[in-house]
């Protein structure tokens, strides 16, 4: 919450110096579409996290722990806070389209909790994993932009991209109450995703400020299935992303 007060403080300083420079001198960066081609950079802040398809009868729905045969009674999934550093490749295809390349580095966690219940339901185990993620992102989008009100432009943005997660085979022994995950949740390295979104951009005195929210939707099962309970509780395993960006360029 913090960073997002942080930013929206950032955003409304920006505008009171859009207007002051627009009140002065008229329109800020009037040839900035002229060139085919713009180039800059990102900051970023995401929130990570899965979308677990639960399977509720499972082929191996009990495990045994400390002599209790424990079920699986419930899979929650929790994001954390992220941030990411990317280039922009912004290339002009018609007067109001544009083809963007923007690879970026992001950071993120999430955290999975499984609760186990033994057939009484007198005894209850809970297990926490966190799952760290170093991703190297590769999106490919279409800007479809407005007509620009003199230092003002809005836009929705579309298409998708590869995803390479660093992290995903390194084990994280972190787990809460016991070892039991460090080899049972286990992710696979390659994604593909889509992404759509909107932002708008202000035209500042020397580079063009823009405010962007999109979603990015992974396609792949990440899950490494594995002979446990842990893991055959669960069918599938989604990534999602939610990223606010500030985009700066010149």
């Amino acid at each position: 919450m913090r960073i997002i007060t942080n930013i929206f403080l950032f955003c409304l300083f920006s505008l009171q110096l859009f207007s002051q420079h627009k009140e002065e001198s008229g329109v800020n960066l009037p040839k900035f579409y002229k060139n085919k081609v713009h180039f800059g950079f990102a900051l970023a802040y995401n929130q990570t996290n899965f979308k677990l398809h639960t399977i509720k009868n499972s082929a191996f729905p009990d495990t045994l722990i400390d002599k209790t045969v424990y079920g699986m009674k419930t899979i929650y999934t929790k994001s954390d806070p992220g941030f990411a550093l990317g280039i922009i490749s912004d290339f002009r295809l018609h007067q109001y389209l544009r083809l963007r390349f923007t690879p970026n580095i992001s950071f993120a966690s999430r955290r999975i909790e499984y609760t186990l219940q033994n057939a009484g339901r007198d005894s209850t185990k809970i297990y926490k994993k966190n799952v760290e993620s170093t991703f190297l992102i590769f999106p490919i989008e279409l800007k479809l932009q407005s007509k620009r009100l003199d230092n003002f432009g809005a836009y929705i943005i579309c298409g998708g991209g590869y995803t390479l997660d660093l992290a995903s085979k390194k084990k994280i022994a972190n787990s809460i109450g016991g070892n039991q995950l460090d080899d049972a949740v286990n992710l696979k390295r390659d994604d593909f995703f889509y992404s759509g979104g909107a932002g708008v951009d202000f035209y500042l005195q020397y580079f063009k400020l823009g405010l962007e929210c999109k979603v990015l939707n992974g396609t792949k099962n990440l899950l490494n299935k594995s002979s446990n309970i842990f893991s055959n509780s669960v069918d599938k395993v989604n990534s999602r992303m939610v990223i606010f960006s500030l985009t700066f360029e010149g």
